[in-house]
């Protein structure tokens, strides 16, 4: 099997762009359950309203990912990080004005999760898979996944800081700003024009097709579905039921940093790992000790040192799922359609996001109690261990396409 070669781009200034991108995409959003009570509270909309438009966010996210993707492969990356990165600073801005749970999710949601779909990973790990030699792909993708969770470190603090501050609206205007700043890194991922290819090549639907036909793929996704429901729950409710139990708020904002301080080893780790043991065990690896994590927390007391412990062994484990899971795409499929491959499997993810972020908002409103989707997420976590492990990553053998007879 072969991709259509492309003039590669320095594979330094492919991670130092890309996880420039990521670390502020991805930094930013994850330090949105920071604004839930004071969302509500001065809207005096219910929790279930402020997670229902992040869920609407993730599965918007999901949806579009594959569609962004596809374009990144086609075209390349540079139009649709620029779009992605005017659309975040949109939504941002339009999330602070908001003055309806409507609103709030048409741009905290909808315009949010489009702009996350054009930068973040799928994209982002297209051109890392067509840029970087295949012995460093597993390794390149742990280190920009490790950017992303610095990211959480940094902004997390910037973000709780600015609340604090200028208060939440302002918060908001200023991160619409940081956004921006994707535009110009974005020219440091431009690549070289598609070469005409000379043989014949797998289309897209093909692409499609056989990736949905393998049964490895189809695990990836329900794995996948199982991270986003436990990272995004976590993510944004964990705030608040810490404010619940009397703990103070930051508690939860030095929670939010660990995780993304420790998911720099984690993410660096996994894919380092990556390139010397099977993917699939890693990634079955990583939700079964996700399982034992949480289950401890829940059984042992709730205090700020077991916050801050937990915090930071779950940072460990928080994306330390995207590089094995990408790099079992590319390895299995290939790197020509791999933004968009990544972008469906994604898919399965948001699904999950989608689920976790309104369900605990839900389940909340209803018992007044977290407890309920906490041992949920104890039981996916178990469930994705398990069928982790079947998945194989060896390579697809395509048939040679038939050439076309040369006229006598």
């Amino acid at each position: 099997m072969s991709d259509s070669p492309r003039t590669p781009l320095s594979m330094r200034q492919v991670l130092l762009c890309g996880a420039m991108i990521v670390t502020l995409s991805m930094g930013i959003r994850h330090g949105f359950g920071l604004w839930l009570q004071p969302v509500t509270m001065d809207r005096g909309w219910t929790r279930e309203t402020f997670a229902m438009a992040i869920a609407v966010q993730n599965l918007a996210w999901g949806l579009t990912s594959p569609f962004a993707g596809a374009i990144a492969d086609r075209f390349g990356a540079l139009w649709v990080l620029i779009v992605g990165s005017l659309l975040y600073a949109s939504g941002l801005v339009l999330m602070g004005v908001s003055a309806s749970g409507l609103a709030f999710m048409g741009s905290a949601g909808l315009l949010i999760g489009m702009a996350q779909s054009g930068t973040t990973y799928a994209v982002v790990y297209g051109v890392i898979g067509r840029n970087v030699a295949a012995d460093k792909r597993s390794w390149a993708m742990g280190v920009t996944a490790a950017a992303g969770s610095f990211g959480q470190f940094l902004m997390v603090p910037v973000e709780s800081g600015l609340i604090a501050g200028v208060g939440w609206q302002n918060a908001l205007f200023f991160l619409g700003c940081f956004a921006l700043a994707i535009v110009p890194l974005s020219f440091g991922l431009k690549e070289a024009p598609q070469p005409a290819p000379t043989t014949a090549q797998q289309s897209m639907g093909a692409a499609l097709r056989e990736a949905f036909g393998h049964r490895s793929f189809k695990l990836l996704m329900a794995g996948y579905f199982v991270c986003g429901f436990q990272v995004v729950f976590i993510g944004i409710h964990m705030p608040s039921y810490l404010k619940d139990h009397g703990l103070t708020p930051n508690v939860a904002t030095t929670a939010l940093a660990l995780i993304g301080l420790f998911n720099v080893v984690g993410t660096y780790a996994a894919g380092s790992l990556g390139a010397v043991v099977p993917k699939n065990y890693i990634l079955s690896g990583i939700y079964a000790l996700r399982a034992v994590v949480i289950t401890v927390f829940l059984l042992v007391p709730l205090t700020p040192w077991s916050v801050y412990i937990f915090a930071a062994v779950m940072g460990t484990l928080w994306l330390s799922t995207v590089p094995p899971t990408n790099a079992l795409i590319a390895q299995i499929f290939g790197v020509r359609y791999l933004s968009m491959l990544g972008g469906f499997v994604f898919l399965g993810h948001q699904f999950g996001s989608f689920l976790g972020v309104w369900l605990g908002g839900r389940l909340y409103d209803m018992t007044g109690s977290y407890d309920l989707v906490w041992w949920i997420t104890v039981a996916l976590g178990v469930f994705a261990a398990l069928i982790n492990l079947p998945v194989r990553e060896q390579a697809i053998e395509r048939l040679a396409a038939p050439t076309a007879a040369v006229p006598a």
